[in-house]
């Protein structure tokens, strides 16, 4: 059976530290901890699970640190985890019996990382992540932030789900525009992925001119990774709407069929657009084009409910607007199919009754 080196890199993890490694040390065989300058109990919490504890200078590179926590491995497998991160018990379940069954020819293990919940606790943002990786191949993590490892080798995709359970914070942290703006500062060329993420970070931070800036630079590159380039089309339409260049937005939009099929994101938004226009049946149509599509399993990101719930609830209100209450109904409770007891769904479904209990009154 494979061996497991947990790798993080932590600071100022106190609150969040015990329920991460409680949700995982049953699974690996070794815990590697660096701290990057931690003034709080962090350090003393980990030695309840671990002594490979180690000090490491932040230099403005997760890269570096990551890298530093993967050289103390000694296991077949590294792993990583942020802390506040959690396992959730269904997939130390499948972790576990992955380790039991893992063939030994594989070098790099996929798992989904689930980064967003909505209001009900539902998943709405996940992509896939290389999680574990084979100590012998010599794996390195690149970029200093919004940082990953270059694989090749044989791979495994798994349905495996990390739960990033970030505590909501009422301002977002520049930090990681910093470093993009230090970089570029220092005179550095940006590479068509740092583009990308530069562009993100901009548009995180309401940055609306500068993100699309960025957005149109990395597409200008035509070197980016197919994923990359269908959010950044649907990136481009939400930044020119908010600049309030909407002659912009369409074209911007429709860009990303260039890449790859039609992602359900790309075509809400374009039935917001003539919703917005008050043209109901175009805008049914777009909804229904996205509520008919097939997630893609490449591991790019994807907005979970633009796939299933959101497409059917606007459809019920076009076909609302449009008098056809009959639909409207369908398309409502198949909303209500991907996300039971949601308050949207429930107000619709007052409101349709309402009107059949109206329309029989006047009957």
């Amino acid at each position: 059976m494979p061996t497991i080196s947990l790798c993080m890199i932590v600071k100022n993890e106190e609150k969040d530290l015990p329920r991460c490694l409680d949700s995982i040390k049953d699974a690996v065989d070794e815990i590697i901890i660096v701290d990057t300058g931690s003034t709080d109990q962090t350090k003393a919490i980990a030695k309840i699970y671990t002594n490979k504890i180690y000090d490491f200078p932040w230099i403005n590179d997760f890269s570096a640190a990551r890298n530093e926590a993967f050289s103390k491995a000694t296991m077949d497998y590294q792993m990583w985890l942020d802390a506040d991160d959690i396992f959730p018990a269904a997939s130390l379940e499948k972790l576990l019996e992955l380790k039991q069954n893992l063939n030994p020819s594989v070098d790099v293990v996929t798992m989904k990382y689930i980064t967003q919940f909505d209001e009900m606790g539902n998943p709405s943002f996940s992509f896939s992540r290389e999680r574990l990786t084979k100590r012998k191949k010599g794996y390195t993590w690149q970029d200093p932030v919004h940082e990953f490892i270059s694989y090749s080798g044989k791979v495994l995709h798994t349905d495996i789900e990390v739960h990033h359970k970030k505590e909501a914070s009422p301002e977002i942290s520049t930090r990681n525009l910093d470093i993009y703006t230090t970089l570029i500062e220092s005179g550095k060329t940006l590479t068509p992925r740092q583009l990308y993420y530069y562009a993100r970070e901009n548009k995180d931070h309401g940055l609306w001119e500068q993100a699309a800036k960025y957005f149109e630079k990395f597409l200008a590159t035509k070197k980016g990774w197919v994923e990359d380039n269908i959010t950044a089309c649907h990136s481009l339409g939400i930044c020119y709407r908010a600049l309030g260049e909407a002659e912009k937005v369409l074209p911007a939009l429709l860009r990303s069929f260039e890449y790859d099929a039609p992602r359900a994101e790309i075509c809400n938004e374009i039935g917001y657009i003539y919703k917005g226009e008050e043209n109901y049946a175009t805008a049914l149509g777009w909804f229904q084009v996205a509520a008919n599509l097939i997630p893609p399993t490449t591991g790019g990101f994807v907005l979970l409910e633009h796939w299933g719930y959101i497409p059917n609830l606007e459809s019920c209100v076009c076909a609302c607007y449009l008098g056809d209450y009959e639909k409207a109904r369908t398309y409502n409770e198949k909303a209500g199919s991907y996300k039971p007891g949601a308050g949207p769904v429930e107000h619709n479904r007052r409101y349709l009754d309402s009107v059949q209990l109206e329309g029989h009154s006047q009957g």
